[in-house]
Order: structure tokens, then sequence, then C-alpha cells
């Protein structure tokens, strides 16, 4: 079974209603092989429909979101992206001057985890998030002017 129908049956087993709106968003997503906007899906779809609305998009992906079968992240300057878990935990360092995006290692936040379970006793979701900050390219650049 392809990644986008686990989706789809845990959904149903779940007691959601799966649309073919809800079916192609989530075939969208799944076989995206880059994070994807809300707006780039609707995008996509609308070359085989013209059915199916943005506010439908943003609603799906906000469910599978809350279901925990997408990780949703703002890469800044209102960019949410998306990707279904099977894109795996990673971190998105995004550099406030040039916007560009650095994948960065997760084990670096083993510890930050531990110690918010230990500490707050708060289990965090840092699986999937961006850190702003600048560039070393940026960071040179204003060091040479």
């Amino acid at each position: 079974m392809t990644h986008c129908h686990t989706i789809l049956e845990a959904l149903r087993q779940r007691g959601y209603r799966i649309t073919p709106q809800r079916e192609m968003i989530i075939q969208a997503v799944s076989h995206s092989p880059v994070h994807i906007t809300a707006e780039e899906v609707a995008e996509q779809l609308r070359v085989h429909t013209q059915a199916i609305s943005i506010a439908t998009v943003y609603r799906t992906l906000d469910m599978l979101w809350q279901e925990g079968f997408a990780l949703r992240n703002d890469l800044g300057e209102g960019r949410i992206v998306y990707s279904t878990v099977l894109h795996g935990p990673h971190i998105h360092l995004v550099c406030r001057k040039c916007n560009k995006v650095i994948d960065a290692d997760v084990e670096i936040l083993n510890s930050l985890s531990q110690d918010l379970q230990s500490i707050y006793n708060f289990q965090s979701d840092l699986d999937h998030f961006s850190i702003f900050g600048v560039c070393s390219d940026c960071q040179n650049k204003g060091r040479s002017k």
C-alpha cells in the first residue's frame, strides 16, 4: 500500500469522509518530493479539476497536521509549507536576509527535548521547524562592507 493510501485508510478508520478533493490533496502532498504550500497544491490540482477551492486545501492540510499525518512549517515571509511525516524529521535554518533555507540535523535537539521534558514536563515536537538567523554568506557580506 502506498503512503497516501495508508493515510487515506487511517483517516477512514478515524471516521473521516474521504471526498475526491481530499484524496487529490493527500496524493499531491504525499507524492511531492519537496515541501509544498497550500497554494502550490491548489495550483497542481486545478490542472485536473476546477472543483477544488483553496479553503478546501487549507482545511485538509490542517486536518492532516492535526491528525499527525503531515508536518507544517513556517519558512518566513508567509511561506507555510507542508510535507507528510514520511519526509522525516528535519530542521530548517532560514536566513532573514536572503531567505536561503539550510537543512540541519535534528540530532542536535535531543538534549533540548530531554531538558524540556525533565524541567517543564513538556513533550516537545521538534521533528520539523525553522530557526531564523543570518547565513554565513550574508554574515560575510556584512563584514566586507
